[in-house]
């Protein structure tokens, strides 16, 4: 049962010192470390690296949860899937730790403030579609030919005077824009 640490900074002229050090200080024999990555991004070598060495019994340590994951979304997912790997996680700054019932309450409740706010902004999403379609607004990507650009297409496709490729690259779209235009 190992304490191993996950430090990270956004940009190559931070420094990870503190992160280390209040990781080392925690019990953590090992730290991975990721530079110049932001958390927003979900796939990071020195992430990638600690998930792959953790084992049933071990504790992840980050200093702060932001370091870990910059979403929510993601945070859950990545402690959820520690959680069913049977490796408990720990939070340094914010004291939480899955180990104990306590920490396990705030990481569900965190865990369910985020799936509220997730329906919220779907519903709210869904309404608003419903108000633009009510006031006549056509929803979606705009249509990369006009009708009669789409006409002339046809024309020239069924009357065999131009290739795909050649039409395709007359009206700057990709062929299979105008297969689904024919099909």
């Amino acid at each position: 049962m190992a304490m191993i640490g996950y430090a990270r900074v956004s940009t190559n002229d931070q420094n990870l010192d503190l992160q280390v050090n209040a990781l080392r200080s925690s019990g953590c024999e090992k730290v991975f470390e990721d530079h110049g990555i932001s958390g927003a991004v979900e796939k990071r070598r020195g992430l990638n690296a600690v998930l792959r060495n953790l084992r049933r019994g071990d504790t992840l340590v980050v200093w702060r949860l932001d370091r870990l994951g910059r979403s929510i979304r993601h945070l859950i997912d990545v402690i959820s899937k520690l959680q069913a790997r049977g490796i408990e996680f720990r939070s340094v700054t914010e004291s939480i730790d899955t180990s104990s019932a306590g920490g396990r309450m705030i990481f569900h409740v965190i865990a369910a403030m985020a799936e509220f706010e997730r329906s919220m902004i779907s519903e709210r999403t869904i309404a608003g579609m419903e108000a633009a379609r009510q006031r006549g607004q056509s929803l979606g990507r705009r249509r990369s030919l006009t009708e009669e650009q789409c006409a002339d297409a046809v024309k020239a496709l069924r009357q065999g005077r131009e290739s795909l490729t050649d039409v395709a690259r007359r009206y700057r779209v990709h062929p299979r824009t105008l297969k689904r235009l024919i099909g």
